[in-house]
């Protein structure tokens, strides 16, 4: 009696699992879409394309984690051994592969700051104030989304080709306070600016999206490791007894 609601409740937890799992894949790829998104807008500040590495593989598990639901539930509902062994060896390599992400994910956390530090006063320096340039659109952009100015803060702007042939003795407008109405960038009223460098909330804005990355593939590798645990033991209890309560009909198994 013990062993049957035991194995019956295995399969039960399997069952939603796999809806858990279907729901997983939206997130996943959610996650790995946003983080394409939001690098598109910072892809001046790191230059890194591999940083890419672990949203790629993100929405990959994503994709896959539905396949592997619809498989699970078919598999789990027919009782299905070799549906059953093919889905935790799926679920394995799933696992294995997230705990890649999670490698990866720390590896190029921890590679942000020298990369920014590397490239922005370059970017910096590109700024010419015109929209279709590409370096002043990011420029403005980080500056009015972060509250920021400057790499360090406002200062550094005098150190800019652009500063330099303004000669105006301001900043680019995206450098005002929203509060501001009649800010003109100018150098000589500095509580209308940020006062904030953007370098160091630029770091800060990815090694925080690469760490979205990083607990979503913690969070849904726990819940493969319980999948793969409960149909480890569907698989096992069905060796040794072929004939137990089907999950669906109330059966037994022939």
């Amino acid at each position: 009696m013990g062993g049957t609601c035991g194995i019956t409740s295995s399969k039960t937890v399997l069952v939603f699992l796999n809806l858990i799992f279907w729901a997983a894949a939206g997130i996943l790829c959610y996650v790995g879409a946003y983080v394409f998104i939001t690098y598109d807008d910072y892809d001046h500040f790191f230059e890194d394309i591999y940083t890419l590495i672990p949203a790629v593989i993100i929405i990959a598990v994503g994709t896959l984690l539905f396949i592997i639901g619809l498989i699970g539930c078919c598999a789990t509902i027919r009782e299905s051994r070799c549906g059953l062994a093919t889905f935790v060896f799926i679920l394995l390599l799933v696992f294995v592969t997230e705990v890649v992400v999670v490698v990866l994910g720390y590896i190029y956390r921890a590679k942000v700051e020298s990369e920014v530090d590397k490239s922005i006063a370059n970017v910096y320096n590109e700024y010419n104030g015109t929209y279709p340039d590409a370096a002043s659109r990011a420029i403005d952009y980080v500056q009015r989304q972060l509250h920021c100015c400057g790499i360090h803060n406002y200062s550094d702007w005098v150190k800019t080709r652009w500063y330099v042939e303004a000669k105006n003795n301001s900043v680019p407008l995206s450098c005002c306070r929203a509060s501001i109405s009649n800010c003109t960038g100018s150098m000589n009223r500095p509580s209308d600016l940020y006062s904030e460098g953007c370098e160091a909330l630029v770091v800060k804005k990815l090694q925080e999206i690469m760490m979205y990355v990083i607990w979503a593939a913690l969070a849904f590798a726990a819940i493969q490791l319980l999948g793969m645990l409960c149909a480890c033991i569907v698989l096992c209890r069905r060796s040794r007894d072929p004939a137990y309560e089907l999950l669906i009909t109330g059966g037994t198994y022939a």
